[in-house]
């Protein structure tokens, strides 16, 4: 959004450093002008802000219809640093060593703690940050995705803006046949963050929510999995005008059109639970 610029240089400066062949790069400025960039970065310059599944859409399309210009895609925030410069040798390895695997998810650490927060190790045992795994999401703005992936099941959903648009692909990869990878030696440095800064952040966790089911979940789990999580929110008791956010995204949810609904596989349900992670949590 054009409002970090040295960070983003950062980010570009450890991109380009990467070891082995030429990683190219896409700046997308969501709403904003792009300047300040490299010489050989393309940048795509967006009229307005379409959130985070837009702008990383965006950003896909730049390398040719569905990415299909390249074998891999990073999807990186522009706040963060690849402290590895040997780090897209890994992704390469790890594509090329698992035709299964479809998505990369990358541990994210903070620079000057090195520590990586629970909400940052994508699956339920989160206590050990350092164990990769099999995992059934993925962190958006630290992450590798094979472009056959997008191809295969499409883009990320664009009408959710901001929260729950990576567990989306994610359930469709995984219906597809793809596997997704938390690795712990993949690392972007990111400073600690709490999702609740942004102001629209429980009103869209709560519609995106509902969303996600409505599209994704047999009808006989939508129930299930939105209950859970409902009565998982009253638990947290969150502040009073949070919860009234979150209860008029949970309606909104339901009475807004959440795009097409292709329900997965009651097979990728039993995949999903043998990974740890049934789709009612």
């Amino acid at each position: 959004m054009g409002d970090r610029p040295d960070d983003l240089r950062a980010l570009l400066d450890s991109v380009t450093g990467q070891d082995g062949d030429r990683v190219d790069v896409v700046v997308v400025g969501n709403g904003t002008p792009v300047t300040g960039v490299p010489e050989g970065v393309r940048t795509v310059e967006l009229p307005e802000n379409l959130g985070i599944p837009g702008g990383r859409n965006a950003g896909i399309e730049a390398f040719g219809p569905a990415g299909s210009g390249v074998d891999a895609l990073l999807f990186l925030d522009d706040d963060g640093r690849l402290p590895d410069p040997g780090t897209a040798e890994l992704v390469r390895r790890a594509f090329a060593d698992d035709p299964e695997l479809g998505i990369l998810s990358f541990r994210i650490a903070d620079p000057d703690t090195g520590r990586t927060q629970r909400r940052h190790v994508p699956r339920l045992r989160a206590s050990d940050p350092m164990r990769s795994s099999r995992v059934t999401t993925f962190l958006g703005g630290a992450s590798a995705v094979r472009t056959r992936v997008i191809s295969e099941v499409g883009p990320l959903p664009g009408e959710f803006f901001y929260a729950h648009e990576e567990t989306d692909l994610a359930w469709r990869a995984l219906d597809a046949g793809w596997m997704i990878d938390y690795r712990s030696d993949l690392v972007l440095f990111h400073p600690t963050t709490a999702p609740s800064r942004h102001a629209v952040y429980h009103r869209m966790v709560a519609r995106n929510r509902v969303w996600l089911a409505r599209r994704n979940l047999p009808a006989p789990l939508v129930p299930l999995y939105l209950g859970v999580w409902t009565v998982l929110t009253l638990v947290r008791r969150p502040p009073a005008s949070a919860l009234r956010a979150w209860l008029g995204g949970f309606r909104e949810g339901w009475r807004s059109p959440c795009g097409p609904r292709r329900p997965m596989k009651w097979r990728t349900v039993w995949r999903l639970t043998r990974l740890g992670r049934p789709p009612v949590i």
